[in-house]
């Protein structure tokens, strides 16, 4: 048994028991995330506790109030509740799967955090059954090659959606694990209200509200949508509904588009908030806060234009995403993003987006 410090607390790691130091960045913003929202004295579900890092630190750092902490892992339950105890927090640990909690719960949560190894999908059903009105749930989804379309037909079993493999697919993930977030809420008359996405080395992580009535789950659903890409000239374009868009030819270039989803065509964060998160994130690592400043300047548009492939396909060499930032930004609106290296969300539409990086490359 070894011993870590992360945050404000001192774990003892169980042989067997799951610890990724690589994912402090995301559990510091999961933090962050909990300090901003102001909850205090909060009832909080860790339905996946391993060794009880999460429910601990967001103990002993957001000050949430109750924290219960489920793993159906013997050997995880065990290292949870001595670690508890060892950084002297009251906490109810659990040796149960949340399938088996929600059974049998009767009671309601108001922070609930879904981080299993690969899919939530077959949690987040259990996990809206003790949930209510105002409910903050965090969900992480590490599938990602399920989510990226390296494995397409495994998406649209588990999620429902037909994903997009290529520059896009991060987003995508994004987007598809909110709609189906969407869908199981709405079984439950909730409708979900993005506060933060993050779609990082190998996770999707996603921060949202529930809202109960009938009108925001309609709503919801109505959120929904489908992507058409072209993979001639990397024009895309999108459409919220659940009736598929089939032949569609590309405005710019006249191919035909591929179409994915269904997918979640509205904002992914709450601005706001993630500003409020920048300001209080000051204590922690560079690496979180800069994770955070990228997302906070983001234009909350769906998808974006990579530079690199672009100028791949105008036989280009490379270009400063900034540079073409620059000339797009006299007119248009125009941001990086994090969800993919170099490149730029943007109002313009392909061809002025092409006309600058052709302008900026000498080639006429």
């Amino acid at each position: 048994m070894r011993t870590v410090r992360e945050g404000a607390a001192t774990l003892k790691v169980g042989n067997g028991v799951f610890y990724n130091p690589r994912m402090s960045k995301l559990r510091d913003i999961s933090v962050i995330f909990l300090k901003a929202s102001g909850l205090r004295k909060a009832r909080l579900l860790d339905t996946t506790a391993a060794t009880g890092v999460r429910g601990i630190r967001y103990k002993l750092e957001s000050r949430v109030g109750e924290v219960t902490m489920l793993d159906i892992n013997d050997s995880a339950y065990r290292n949870a509740r001595s670690n508890a105890r060892l950084n002297r927090i009251s906490a109810r640990v659990m040796g149960k799967s949340l399938q088996e909690f929600a059974g049998s719960a009767h009671e309601a949560f108001d922070i609930i955090d879904i981080d299993p190894f690969g899919s939530p999908a077959p949690m987040v059903h259990d996990a809206l059954k003790v949930s209510h009105n105002g409910t903050l749930l965090m969900v992480t989804a590490t599938d990602t090659a399920t989510l990226c379309g390296a494995e397409a037909s495994a998406c649209l079993r588990i999620y429902g959606s037909k994903p997009i493999h290529n520059e896009l697919c991060h987003e995508s993930s994004v987007r598809i694990l909110l709609s189906f977030i969407a869908r199981e809420a709405a079984q439950f008359n909730f409708g979900i209200v993005p506060l933060l996405s993050i779609a990082d080395m190998h996770y999707v992580r996603v921060f949202l509200s529930l809202e109960r009535g009938a009108k925001a789950a309609a709503e919801s659903a109505d959120t929904s949508g489908f992507l058409s890409y072209c993979d001639r000239c990397h024009n895309f374009s999108f459409k919220k509904g659940i009736a598929a868009i089939a032949g569609t030819k590309c405005g710019n270039c006249k191919a035909k588009m591929r179409v994915y989803g269904p997918m979640w065509l509205g904002d992914t964060r709450d601005k706001a908030l993630v500003s409020k998160m920048l300001k209080i994130s000051g204590s922690y690592p560079r690496e979180s806060r800069g994770l955070l400043e990228t997302i906070n300047g983001e234009l909350d548009i769906p998808f974006f234009y990579s530079i690199p492939k672009m100028t791949s396909r105008l036989g280009l060499g490379s270009i400063s995403p900034d540079l073409v930032a620059k000339a797009l930004g006299k007119t248009h609106s125009v941001s990086r993003t994090h969800f993919e290296k170099d490149s730029l969300k943007t109002t313009a539409s392909v061809s002025l987006v092409a006309g600058a990086v052709k302008r900026l490359g000498g080639k006429k």
